[in-house]
């Protein structure tokens, strides 16, 4: 069950502003790195490299920037249901920023606030602002608005 349920579109027009809440916290292990290195075709050393990456720059390997940002479907699902609907898809990014590392071994969540809501043909487009954190981290590690359309 997610954080916020809205019974449909046109509730949630009335929300603009608010915050829906935060995913559960996500493992960040190394399968799952290299499971997203050899998906993506990007095996940089400071993402697989375990050894190596122990003497670089983040005293270890570190999760792709991407990694962080595709987790943005299932913990944003976590956190916004909208019930009514015939499909939802995700309609992309306005701006995306990785302010800080994610290092292998990290615990991860997001948390969402309801940034705008637009009506297209058949339902509604919706911005969130989307915020990454990990567990004990000082600053943000992605911060993204994330577009998604929900049809009726």
């Amino acid at each position: 069950m997610a954080s916020t349920t809205f019974s449909s579109v046109s509730d949630l027009a009335g929300s603009v502003g608010r915050h829906l809440g935060y995913s559960s916290w996500w493992d960040i292990t190394q399968d799952r790195v290299n499971t997203f290195a050899d998906a993506t075709d990007d095996h940089q050393w400071i993402h697989v490299d375990v050894e190596r990456a122990k003497a670089g720059p983040f005293g270890g390997p570190i999760a792709h920037g991407y990694l962080t940002l595709s987790l943005a479907v299932p913990l944003i699902g976590e956190i916004l249901e909208v019930e009514g609907v015939s499909m939802g898809v995700n309609y992309g990014t306005n701006k995306v920023r990785f302010p800080a590392p994610v290092p292998v071994g990290s615990r991860l969540r997001a948390g969402a606030t309801l940034a705008s809501v637009e009506d297209v043909q058949g339902g509604v487009q919706v911005a969130l602002d989307a915020v990454f954190e990990i567990e004990g981290g000082t600053k943000p590690v992605c911060v993204a608005q994330v577009v998604y359309r929900y049809y009726v």
